[in-house]
Order: C-alpha cells, then structure tokens, then sequence
C-alpha cells in the first residue's frame, strides 16, 4: 500500500526550479533512502512534502490525502518529522518538548510515559528529563529531538539527517527504532550521509541531482553517489 505518493512534483522559489519531475511512492512498511550530493536537493524534498514549501506543479498526497485538500491539518497529522538541526524551544524542558509532542499527536498519556521511559533509557537521557536545552551538548539535543519525532506512530516518518552528532551506541539504537516502526507499519523516507548505515536499513533508494531523480531502485543495486564535477550548480 502507498502511503506518501509524488507525481511530477515541481518546486520554485524567487524563480528558480529547484525540483522537477519528481516522482515516487513510499510504501507501508518500507525505509526509502534519499541520496545524493549536498545541494542535491534532498532538503527542499522533505520541506515541499511538509508543506514548507509550496510545489508548482504535480500532486503529493499521503494516503490519498493531498496538500491541496481544504483540510491540510488532516495531511500534517499524518507527518513526523526529525530534522537535521533540533529545532528545541530554549523555554520548555525535555520533559515538556515530550509532552508538547505528544498532547500535539493526542497520545494517551500512559502510552506517552511508556514510551519516553523506554526512549529516555536507550537514549540515556533519563537524567535530564528536567534539563533545558542551552544546557545539554548537541548530541544530546539531538537525542529530545529524535524522541520527540519517535513518539507520535503516524503513517509517514520524515528523517533528514538522523545519525549526525550521535555516538555510535545512540546510532546503533536509533537504526533498530527505525527498523521497528516501519515493521509496525510506518513508511519511512530518510536522508544520510553515511551511505553504508542506510544500506542497512533501506529498502530501497531514490538519488536525486540537480533537483530531479536521477536513479531510483532495490537499495542492493545502489553502488555508489557519482563525483560531481567542480563546475556543476547545487539546488540547496
């Protein structure tokens, strides 16, 4: 079953193309990596599917609920999304950003506690449930902002970037989360660097240059990203 479907996807911005053509489906119960250069255009994906950016041209739709329909809220409910950078609010405490994710994805509070409890010990953050962010390193901020994407089981699971400033015990955990929710069910698009951890989780991979997909497939066909010339022109 498709959950998250592009076709012909289109992106400007202040004129400029920044993608075209793009078309793919995420299916249930898969990982999708999304490879390529920095510039790519890897980003701009993930923010026009959020809805962060607005498509020109083509359809998104996330189980046959489209960006274009008059309930947009109903589109983004079905989203989580970990970004590159935590995006943490410097007011709330760990524990709060928990529970403002989770009062926004109406998680009963006992699933909520179940789950923070198990996040917070396989993360080892169990001691800074009542930290705020300016005082916790990058990796840990990384960590609250990789919980508070994992706590909400929506459809689609958006991941840019994930294991970057992470120690390689948090990756190796965050590598089997992502296996078990797409085993529960989720459709998960994912973007990394680290090409050889990816080709452990995906399934399959779309390769995106110049803002258009450039190979797509079973990730044991992925071989390797391409050199790209000195003089070539980046879309993000």
């Amino acid at each position: 079953m498709k959950v998250l479907e592009l076709k012909s996807v289109e992106t400007e911005l202040g004129g400029s193309v920044l993608l075209s053509d793009i078309s793919f489906a995420v299916e249930e119960s898969s990982v999708v990596a999304l490879v390529g250069h920095n510039g790519a255009g890897k980003s701009t994906l993930m923010k026009t599917i959020l809805g962060e950016l607005q498509k020109a041209k083509g359809e998104i739709t996330i189980n046959e609920t489209s960006t274009q329909d008059e309930d947009f809220l109903t589109y983004k409910e079905q989203i989580s999304y970990l970004p590159e950078e935590p995006l943490l609010l410097t007011e709330l405490t760990v524990m709060q950003h928990f529970q403002l994710y989770a009062m926004s994805y109406g998680i009963e509070e006992a699933i909520m506690e179940e789950k923070i409890k198990s996040y917070t010990s396989g993360f080892e953050l169990e001691d800074k449930l009542n930290e705020y962010p300016e005082s916790l390193s990058k990796g840990m901020r990384q960590k609250v902002q990789t919980i508070c994407a994992l706590l909400p089981d929506t459809p689609l699971l958006l991941i840019d970037e994930p294991f970057m400033g992470l120690d390689v015990y948090a990756m190796d955990y965050l590598e089997e989360l992502i296996r078990e929710k797409a085993h529960s069910g989720t459709a998960v698009l994912l973007t990394s660097h680290q090409l050889e951890r990816v080709k452990d989780i995906a399934d399959t991979y779309i390769m995106l240059q110049h803002g258009e997909v450039l190979d797509q497939g079973p990730i044991s066909d992925f071989k390797t990203i391409r050199r790209r010339k000195h003089d070539e022109r980046y879309k993000d």
